[in-house]
């Protein structure tokens, strides 16, 4: 058994970022289950969105994340990432991180989706997450340790007090390690869909592993699908194509020539993702391919050297200027329920980036917000477990798993059979009738009696389909819970919500947050 002060699990932005603030006070390992660079930061195109210019300010950052989340954000959450934001990125460029500039040294910055200002900060062209992901790895060299091919199989939770974990190397050997405070930073859980943008290991062990440790949950119905991964097959997606393309002008098109986003939404190609997802969609359910007609953008190659890459991989030309593009998952808007320092409702236990649920990101992400979500929430933990004035060692008390899986082990579907099921049924568009049908497939491969089992037993493979189920059937819960349309939740049998009473809510808001900053100016003078 391994102690340590803090235990992060997952090894992307938010892990890293987290790890880089503690590295010099605390003993921190970051426990990853793939390898280090297995996540879906250093895959991350679009850039990270922060009102840097002299044209923008946070209230119009505000409103447009606002906007795209349809009002079921959590205001207090939105207003601190895009008025604290700017600052680390600031501090992160004077540290040395170099985002793309142009010839007189200025920082270029980008549009996409559902922004009213370019406010997108790029790197390497369209390798923003592998570049700062880079800038992180030489940061943390010979400060933190980070443990690959770890996976954790179980939290470990003493008397409400999240302690530990118990993880399985490649080798099936059983480790423990007991924390002072333990950080899912796993991710979300894109894996449990037949397309997806998502790296391969984010399969929403980090729900499960939260949920089994008695945590609350919310949001989890929103899922996003990406409009543009580039698809050559109707369940083989090649990668992300990002919206950045579409922000320098590329429009979306059918084999025919036609404009698919024309008259469905003012701001046509660039509106929010779950409209464009759905428009998309629905011209393929009537056998129609779509295209991303990227003619208007000169130099291509060089200024999306990722998305090249991926094209040649997948054998397109990209000198025939249309690329084809379906809808796939990519982003988990709900998650572990936390308050704005990562706590999360068990005591030792703390979620932060996607697999956590500020209320941020309300029903919708708008585009490039999740790179710094992760930048401003793992600070913000930062903070608060820097700041704590007395922490007590925990005693290494007789530490074992929570123990409440009940699934039958020997008879658990495939991962196939898993994202064929969420697919059909849990995607873009859902009804009443298919997301029960998804809960009782589900619920045939649970045990009958409150039976639990020694998760130290089951294969590292099988934990991960247990960690699917769990977490499929938990949203499914919530997508039948939520009797409406709003933002990344479509359900056929239910109306849209109304934009008109969403935008007056957002203005609203804006009053009362304005009214708010006017006392406390008053109160410092």
């Amino acid at each position: 058994m391994k102690s340590v002060d803090i235990v992060i699990i997952g090894s992307g932005l938010a892990a890293l970022s987290l790890a880089d603030r503690l590295s010099n006070d605390k003993n921190v390992i970051v426990l990853t289950k793939g390898k280090k660079y297995n996540s879906n930061s250093v895959r991350a195109q679009g850039g990270v969105a922060a009102s840097m210019s002299e044209q923008d300010d946070w209230e119009n950052h505000f409103r447009d994340t606002m906007v795209a989340g349809c009002n079921v954000n959590n205001h207090e959450a939105v207003e601190l990432m895009v008025r604290q934001g700017p600052g680390f990125i600031t501090k992160w460029i004077e540290e040395g991180l170099g985002f793309d500039r142009d010839r007189f040294g200025k920082i270029l910055l980008g549009k996409e989706g559902a922004h009213g200002k370019r406010r997108i900060l790029h790197a390497g062209g369209d390798a923003t997450g592998n570049v700062v992901m880079e800038f992180l790895m030489n940061r943390l060299q010979g400060k933190v340790t980070i443990v690959e091919s770890e996976m954790v199989l179980d939290l470990i939770v003493e008397e409400g007090n999240c302690c530990g974990v118990i993880t399985s190397n490649d080798q099936n050997r059983i480790s423990t390690f007991h924390a002072n405070h333990v950080i899912l930073a796993t991710g979300g859980c894109g894996g449990l869909y037949e397309v997806t943008s998502n790296d391969e290991t984010v399969t929403g062990d980090g729900i499960a592993l939260a949920y089994r440790a008695g945590a609350k949950m919310v949001d989890l119905e929103f899922v996003q699908f990406h409009p543009t991964m580039l698809n050559t097959t109707s369940d083989i997606s090649h990668g992300l194509i990002s919206e950045a393309v579409r922000g320098e002008g590329a429009i979306l098109i059918t084999e025919k020539g036609k404009r698919v986003m024309k008259d469905i939404h003012p701001l046509e190609d660039l509106a929010p993702r779950d409209i464009v997802a759905r428009v998309i969609q629905s011209e393929i359910n009537n056998g129609n391919k779509v295209y991303l007609d990227i003619s208007m953008i000169d130099n291509f190659e060089t200024k999306f050297p990722t998305i090249t890459s991926i094209c040649q991989h997948a054998t397109i030309d990209v000198k025939a200027k249309l690329l084809p593009v379906a809808p796939g998952a990519h982003f988990l808007m709900g998650g572990i329920k936390t308050n704005l320092s990562g706590l999360t409702t068990v005591k030792g236990l703390y979620a932060i980036g996607e697999v956590a649920c500020t209320g941020v990101h309300g029903a919708n992400r708008l585009a490039s917000n999740s790179l710094l979500e992760g930048i401003v929430f793992s600070n913000m933990l930062a903070n608060y477990l820097l700041n704590l004035k007395e922490e007590t060692t925990l005693p290494l008390v007789s530490l074992r798993a929570t123990g409440s899986v009940r699934f039958k082990v020997d008879q658990l579907p495939t991962k196939a059979e898993i994202r064929r099921l969420m697919t059909a049924y849990v995607g873009i568009e859902r009804t009443e009738q298919g997301l029960v049908h998804a809960k009782q497939w589900i619920e045939q491969f649970e045990l009958n009696s409150n039976q639990k089992l020694d998760i130290t037993k089951i294969s590292k493979q099988d934990v991960e389909k247990i960690n699917m189920l769990t977490t499929c059937k938990l949203i499914i819960k919530s997508a039948l819970e939520r009797t409406e349309s709003r933002g990344a939740h479509y359900r056929n049998d239910f109306p849209v919500a109304d934009n008109e009473w969403i935008n007056k809510q957002i203005i609203r808001q804006r009053s009362i947050m304005r009214d708010k900053q006017k006392v406390k100016t008053e109160v410092v003078k």
